[in-house]
């Protein structure tokens, strides 16, 4: 019989699999772009694509505003706060290369936001405590489950609530999702994407490098 860490891995790759399914699907093809520098870890979109009007909030309370995606190349991130592995994990990651470009001048330094697919139990307070303990500077958000499947489609991106074993209790259940990071350009665009196994330095390498060539 699979152990529940099997069960967590198997899930993983699925998701991993649909969202790069559905990123193919809506955007096209994967390429790299003339005008960008070499990339090791990103993989821009051709062309990229605006993302339409959504109502999200932050962990501070106030709304993400599209405004707020802009002047600076974003990483965003699906989880939940009850996440038994995938999510710490790739947030670890996230944070060593955020540290990596932290000399990045604040105006254009890359960022990493962490949007909350598990909005029945992850508050703005919680979700703002969970991002930080990994980096001070990561954003996060939620908002109502239909907002945030509106703004996950956005960026295609899939995730599903899973009933928890059978004997546990209602609230544990998990929540399955895309396991790839979208990448915002500094228009808030969707451009493109990182797939797992993530390597944090040749992101932060990557990020650092787009953020010197400058917006699209």
């Amino acid at each position: 019989m699979f152990n529940r860490t099997t069960v967590y891995i198997l899930v993983a790759a699925l998701a991993a699999g649909l969202g790069l399914w559905a990123s193919t699907h809506h955007f096209g093809p994967v390429t790299a772009s003339a005008e960008a520098p070499a990339l090791q870890a990103v993989r821009l979109f051709e062309p990229a694509r605006e993302l339409p009007a959504f109502a999200l909030a932050q962990s501070d309370g106030t709304p993400l505003e599209p405004a707020e995606l802009q002047g600076h190349w974003t990483l965003v991130f699906l989880g939940f706060t009850h996440c038994p592995d995938i999510c710490p994990t790739t947030l670890a990651e996230l944070a060593r290369a955020q540290k990596a470009w932290e000399a990045t001048p604040e105006a254009t330094r890359p960022r990493v936001l962490f949007l909350s697919v598990d909005p029945e139990r992850d508050t703005p307070e919680l979700i703002g405590q969970y991002a930080h303990a990994f980096h001070k500077d990561t954003l996060a958000a939620t908002g109502s489950l239909p907002a945030v499947e509106a703004f996950a489609t956005s960026l295609s991106m899939v995730f599903s609530k899973a009933p928890p074993p059978e004997g546990y209790p209602a609230d544990q259940y998990t929540i399955n999702h895309s396991a790839t990071i979208a990448v915002l350009d500094p228009q808030g665009r969707m451009a493109g994407l990182v797939r797992p196994p993530f390597e944090p330095m040749k992101i932060a390498a990557d990020l650092q490098a787009l953020t010197a060539a400058g917006a699209p």
